[in-house]
């Protein structure tokens, strides 16, 4: 595997990043009956090692802080420490609690503390806000994330999503100060969500921020006909939110990855990550694995070459959406399930 590096910075990673949202215990936090425990992860773990994948991410909410406790255990099992690039998020609240959770000084501050306690870690090699903080000034942000990296626990920073604005204000913010800039933007993009093409994809693009898109298979939509539904499509409350638009169009962005994959002779999620790979501003999709096939199938979206009538009949199907994915206020549907997730699990 080819290794490409991060944004700006000199960090190599392989062009495609494992989420680890898909492993943990499923009797924490607020993730559905598609989560695996340790032992059924183990395999994976394994295959995406073997197969050179060396960039994992994970966050500090996934299955109440179990997926870190997981690949914290799993990870020194295949490789070295300094052969990973181990990836963590902080932002939502992991107990209904004054402080716990948001991006204030205090917030991120315990919070590294306790990913690198559940990781088992010295550091992490990036450290992600997993949302906007509406209610912290990004000063204080920006100035709490420059002192983690400074302090040794962690190497780099990067962000999730959010408005471009938001994104540029922070990286102003800290370029103003001399603070630690973002290295990297997770944003929510996939054939059947494209509305980051509009302002955030040419900020990077612009700005040298390296894309690893989260969800780039549209929480498997992507990988199977539209007519199929799998454990985590029928329990996977957030993945039901932001997919209810253009029902139909979507429909037909499946049909033409189908067609395409059976023309090709490969798995439709192989079609769907080859698009990503179209597209200059790309670093590593991250990509999920739960069954037998979905890292295979995922590696070889690296070899595929789509052509020009490929990819010009897989985007036009698409009509434009309303954003979803990126607010972090009480109102955004992410935090209220998030919150009404962790009452009762203090």
């Amino acid at each position: 595997m080819d290794y490409v590096t991060l944004g700006r910075s000199g960090l190599k990673v392989s062009p495609l990043c494992l989420g680890c949202m898909s492993y943990g215990d499923t009797t924490r936090g607020w993730h559905g009956d598609w989560v695996l425990g340790e032992d059924e992860a183990r395999p994976f773990i394994r295959q995406a090692v073997e197969a050179g994948i060396n960039f994992f991410d994970t966050a500090n909410m996934y299955s109440g802080g179990s997926s870190e406790e997981v690949i914290g255990r799993l990870l020194p099992e295949f490789a070295h420490r300094d052969e990973l690039v181990v990836a963590t998020k902080a932002f939502l609240p992991w107990r209904q609690a004054p402080n716990a959770g948001g991006l204030s000084r205090k917030s991120l501050m315990q919070a590294i503390d306790d990913s690198l306690k559940r990781l088992n870690m010295d550091y992490v090699d990036l450290y992600q806000i997993h949302r906007w903080d509406t209610a912290t000034p990004i000063e204080e942000t920006m100035e709490a994330l420059h002192d983690i990296v400074k302090g040794g626990k962690a190497r780099y920073i990067g962000a999730s999503s959010m408005y471009a604005w938001q994104f540029a204000k922070a990286q102003e913010a800290a370029r103003a100060n001399g603070w630690t800039r973002f290295i990297s933007m997770q944003n929510h993009v996939n054939l059947l969500y494209r509305e980051e093409e509009r302002e955030m994809i040419p900020l990077c693009a612009d700005q040298g921020v390296g894309l690893i898109p989260w969800s780039p298979l549209a929480r498997g939509r992507l990988a199977r006909s539209h007519d199929e539904s799998t454990v985590r499509s029928e329990t996977d409350r957030f993945g039901k939110l932001l997919y209810r638009q253009h029902e139909e169009a979507d429909r037909a962005v499946i049909e033409a990855v189908g067609e395409i994959a059976a023309a090709r002779g490969v798995e439709r999620a192989t079609v769907a990550l080859a698009w990503h790979y179209s597209k200059p501003e790309t670093v590593a999709p991250i990509v999920g694995a739960t069954k037998p096939g979905h890292i295979a199938a995922a590696v070889e979206a690296t070899r595929l070459e789509l052509t020009s009538e490929e990819i010009a009949k897989l985007e036009k199907p698409y009509l434009p959406k309303w954003p979803v994915g990126v607010e972090s206020t009480a109102s955004d549907d992410l935090s209220l399930t998030v919150r009404k997730s962790v009452r009762g699990h203090d």
